[in-house]
């Protein structure tokens, strides 16, 4: 490209830029020295596009692009939570259960509030949708590993993976297509996982 392509081409990268910072943001961060993961942080802006990070500074996160009514339950949650404009800490004494961090940016706007643990139903709920995007990609990590690595384990990862599926746990559940139509179509694994792998592919593209 050269430099009077590049001068045209600014200006529109620059508007791109900048109406992507005008999309509203929720991000979600949990601490947890016991667990494992020990740390999660989770960004999903308001198209659905969202990024996993289990380490601060990751530099390669996990992408996803939650649906419609997943995105939008996230940021009605937020709503009800006045985005994060409280305390959300309950004065009950309770166990540690792990650090947590719900921010929310709209262009200049910033909210950001810690807890340990809530009593409001609409930051548990939250919370937990939260939990539900860390369990699903750590899931998908799993079986990546498991049909990489460990190919009699590709059973036990479509197993609980399949629990999740059922459980209704899973976001953005066609991000495991590609994965499992491989396995599927591959000889090298088991017969019963390539089964199990095409029905939960087949159960994802025409749920009930």
């Amino acid at each position: 490209m050269n430099v009077l392509q590049m001068k045209h081409l600014l200006p529109f990268l620059c508007c791109t830029a900048l109406a992507a910072a005008d999309i509203p943001h929720l991000y979600f961060s949990k601490s947890f020295p016991a667990s494992k993961p020990a740390y999660v942080a989770i960004h999903v802006d308001r198209t659905g596009a969202g990024d996993y990070r289990e380490e601060e500074n990751d530099d390669h996160p996990v992408r996803f692009q939650l649906t419609e009514p997943e995105v939008t339950a996230l940021f009605d949650l937020a709503a009800k939570l006045g985005n994060f404009d409280h305390p959300l800490e309950s004065p009950l004494k309770v166990a540690f259960m792990g650090n947590k961090t719900f921010r929310f940016i709209d262009g200049a706007r910033k909210n950001e509030v810690k807890f340990n643990f809530s009593e409001d139903p609409a930051a548990q709920a939250l919370a937990d949708a939260f939990e539900r995007i860390s369990e699903s990609e750590q899931l998908l990590t799993n079986l990546e590993v498991s049909a990489k690595y460990d190919r009699l384990g590709v059973m036990q990862a479509l197993l609980v993976l399949e629990s999740a599926y059922d459980r209704r746990r899973l976001v953005d559940a066609s991000q495991y297509l590609p994965l499992l139509d491989r396995i599927a179509k591959n000889e090298s694994y088991m017969h019963q996982a390539r089964l199990r792998a095409a029905a939960l592919a087949e159960a994802i593209r025409t749920p009930k």
